[in-house]
């Protein structure tokens, strides 16, 4: 079975902390998330990036 994109992804670090990535329709990841000290964090950070990303500006600092 083919695995479906765009997904997010949780994993645990070698640092005991939480993390998650968003990978693409090609399964490349195209962005990631901070450590969390628990797993519900993680949600909640995936959660966040869910509601937001569709209306955060753009800020592009190279140009003066």
């Amino acid at each position: 079975m083919a695995e479906k994109h765009p997904k997010f992804v949780i994993f645990q670090g070698k640092d005991g902390q939480y993390y998650f990535r968003l990978t693409a329709k090609n399964g490349e990841t195209i962005a990631s998330g901070e450590g969390y000290t628990s797993k519900a964090g993680c949600k909640n950070g995936i959660a966040s990036v869910k509601t937001n990303a569709p209306i955060a500006p753009i800020e592009d600092t190279t140009e003066s």
